[in-house]
């Protein structure tokens, strides 16, 4: 793709032609072989930005951090959340507040599919 820089003020003179060029799989993707592609339904993940619609970039080769969003399955169900490691144990937490903190206890299983690099909107 071409890439130029566009002011989102005022307009600006336009340029006829494009200073470089940019490969998104090579700006966005740093493992080709370990990440994937996630569209995102429902809105437990707004409060970072992460709508319904959206699709993420999920990496499976990052180690996952307390902090990080990742996809994880928790029993049998697939959820996108914030990991939160603490002194007591796992959980994961919504970014809306209508949704409460997943605590995971001795009896779950929890598996992290890959932690979240970026997201993708889309500009309707």
């Amino acid at each position: 793709f071409p890439v130029e820089a566009i002011r989102a003020g005022f307009p600006s003179p336009a340029q006829d032609y494009a200073d470089s060029s940019i490969d998104l799989n090579e700006e966005l993707i740093r493992d080709k072989t370990s990440t994937f592609i996630v569209r995102v339904a429902g809105d437990s993940m707004e409060g970072v930005g992460i709508f319904g619609g959206d699709e993420i970039l999920v990496d499976r080769s990052l180690n996952p951090r307390s902090g990080d969003v990742v996809v994880a399955v928790i029993d049998g169900e697939l959820t996108l959340k914030r990991l939160i490691l603490d002194g007591i144990g796992a959980h994961l937490e919504a970014e809306n507040a209508a949704y409460p903190p997943i605590r995971i206890d001795e009896l779950s299983e929890l598996t992290i599919w890959g932690v979240v690099t970026f997201g993708i909107r889309h500009v309707r």
